[in-house]
């Protein structure tokens, strides 16, 4: 049962919850892991990795992603996502300005990690302190954004397709543009794609790796 599998999660679960049904499905004692946590309110493309390819983790984790997102920029929350509390409210912006703020996001760019995250500030998880309610100074990570596409724009609400380097928050780009996320969808790990995603096929480590 060593190899990785392609697994689409739904909205409304964790990470470890996906790694828990699978893991549920394979021979007791399986090593069984990710390749990249999607928030509790993200959907799409997750690498669930069993057995020995549990080794492999960094090969996969690293691996560039690719996303689509709608961002309403008429609202800032304090998590950048559609769970957080509202801290800014404003009219959105025209077209023309949403385009200069997306300009100023390709490339190399600096970004203040999400309150919401796994980072640990002061040795514990920063979604632990801002559950409660304790206020602290978040780190700020340099990030690679290789894409930003505006798909559409409607209601205040921008349609967006990115390609990013690993450990880039969607939800900070969201805020840095003047809104937050309404929904999040990865479509792509690395050469791995979403419509590939089968809960039944299981690809080798030496399959998996050859397409990297």
């Amino acid at each position: 049962m060593d190899g990785v599998l392609l697994q689409a999660k739904p909205a409304g679960v964790t990470s470890h919850d996906v790694v828990a049904a699978v893991r549920r499905g394979l021979p007791r004692g399986t090593k069984v892991g990710h390749a990249g946590t999607l928030d509790p309110f993200a959907t799409g493309l997750l690498l669930v990795l069993s057995g020995r390819a549990t080794k492999l983790a960094p090969r996969f984790v690293g691996l560039d992603k690719r996303y689509v997102t709608d961002v309403s920029l008429a609202v800032v929350t304090d998590t950048g996502d559609r769970e957080g509390e509202p801290i800014e409210r404003h009219d959105p912006p025209g077209a023309d300005e949403l385009e200069r703020r997306l300009a100023g996001l390709r490339g190399e760019v600096e970004l203040p990690v999400p309150t919401a995250s796994a980072v640990k500030v002061g040795g514990e998880r920063a979604y632990k302190l801002h559950r409660r309610g304790v206020a602290v100074e978040m780190p700020v990570r340099r990030s690679r954004v290789d894409a930003l596409e505006l798909v559409s724009y409607e209601d205040g609400v921008a349609r967006l397709d990115l390609q990013v380097g690993s450990g880039t928050y969607v939800r900070a780009i969201a805020t840095a543009l003047g809104g937050h996320c309404v929904s999040l969808r990865r479509t792509e790990v690395g050469p791995f794609r979403v419509e590939e995603a089968d809960p039944d096929r299981l690809l080798g480590p030496e399959e998996a790796l050859a397409r990297l």
